[in-house]
């Protein structure tokens, strides 16, 4: 009997281990379960944040916040090479260590990590002890794990993570950081464009406007508060003229006056570069085509009313040509004037859509219009 007993505790105890394997194994699939789609829905928050109108680093900083919120990781920093210096994008870690967090890839323990493309994971033994890059902040950080950044087998930078305590990451799911580190990678490659547009913008030395790059980035946020906007493009078509008649000096100071006349009966709101060459850009931020009629028509009879003559001193670059009266009559010879002639196109910019294909279809009209059309057209 009390074998009898014996053997059937025996196969109570191996049904239970079973049962408990089992058990274990299903807590285990549901908790990969929920890792994949903690990670899904941390990518779908990064690409949320990717798609949002905003500037490259706040995205990239809004993204280091939910890293930080999302892993419950005490410090997060990402640092990017620019093309000439390596700069911190994010990072939640007090500014004075940003000169020791920028220099990591000179860091002796990191270079074989930068290398191999592979992690490196450091952490103290004692609370006397500090990790190899820092240099007088001991308290802070106990551990850390250097990521390296690689985009098409390209070296572009780094993230590492820290921690106040040590060993902190002993225990830490490294695939699940894997994941972090490429949804990071990720998003530097969806706004490397928008990178580029933001930092590409310059000021033009002649009439101080901005370039046409500054369209497509902080001028695209003002244009998309609004449903509709109204684009002008206008064109000089006559410069080429100006320039072989008189002179490019001359050429240049028909731009910049004719610059100076547009910013001058210009809307604070409305948005004025000068896109290429003779061609230059108004935006009329929420204002419908048709309501820009009177102004442009306006705007082309000052401009096209422009007199410019070049005095004896000007071919030295020592003055500038003098705006003239060409229907004074006291004068005992006539003067030839330097006067622009206008061609004005007009679009409708829908918020949301691309304004380069816009422009580029304005510009592709002012390119192919008759060579003598001077008026203000709507398409």
């Amino acid at each position: 009997m009390v074998i009898l007993v014996i053997a059937l505790l025996v196969m109570v105890i191996i049904v239970l281990i079973i049962y408990n394997i089992h058990i274990q194994k299903k807590i285990e699939a549901y908790n990969n379960l929920n890792d994949r789609i903690n990670n899904l829905s941390v990518l779908q928050d990064f690409m949320k944040v990717a798609g949002e109108e905003d500037s490259v680093d706040n995205k990239l900083k809004r993204i280091n916040d939910i890293i930080i919120d999302k892993y419950d990781i005490k410090y997060s920093t990402i640092v990017v090479f620019n093309g000439a210096e390596y700069v911190i994008k994010a990072s939640n870690v007090d500014p004075k260590h940003h000169s020791t967090l920028v220099n990591l890839h000179n860091e002796e323990i990191f270079q074989d990590s930068v290398a191999t493309a592979t992690p490196k994971y450091i952490t103290v033994e004692n609370d006397n002890e500090k990790l190899p890059y820092q240099k007088s902040e001991m308290g802070r950080a106990k551990s850390a794990m250097f990521f390296p950044l690689y985009i098409d087998n390209i070296y572009i930078g780094y993230w590492i993570m820290e921690s106040g305590q040590m060993h902190a990451f002993d225990k830490i799911d490294t695939t699940i950081l894997e994941v972090v580190k490429d949804n990071i990678i990720s998003v530097l490659q969806t706004v490397a464009y928008q990178d580029t547009i933001e930092n590409i913008d310059r000021i033009d030395e002649f009439t101080e406007l901005h370039s046409a790059e500054f369209l497509y980035g902080k001028a695209k946020k003002v244009m998309d508060q609004f449903a509709t906007s109204a684009v002008c493009m206008f064109k000089i078509i006559n410069i080429k003229e100006i320039n072989e008649n008189f002179s490019r000096q001359m050429g240049n100071e028909i731009i910049t006056q004719i610059a100076d006349i547009v910013k001058a009966k210009m809307s604070r709101e409305y948005i004025f570069v000068r896109y290429m060459g003779p061609k230059f850009v108004i935006v009329f931020s929420g204002v419908e085509e048709v309501s820009t009629e009177q102004f442009l028509k306006d705007l082309k009879q000052e401009i096209e009313d422009l007199a410019l003559v070049e005095s004896d001193e000007y071919e030295d670059g020592e003055e500038v040509p003098a705006e003239i009266d060409v229907e004074q009559e006291d004068k005992e010879e006539t003067v030839e004037a330097a006067s622009p002639v206008m061609n004005f196109v007009v679009s409708t910019y829908y918020k949301g859509t691309g304004i380069e294909q816009l422009t580029k279809r304005l510009e592709e009209y002012l390119d192919t219009a008759p060579p003598n059309e001077s008026q203000i057209n709507f398409i």
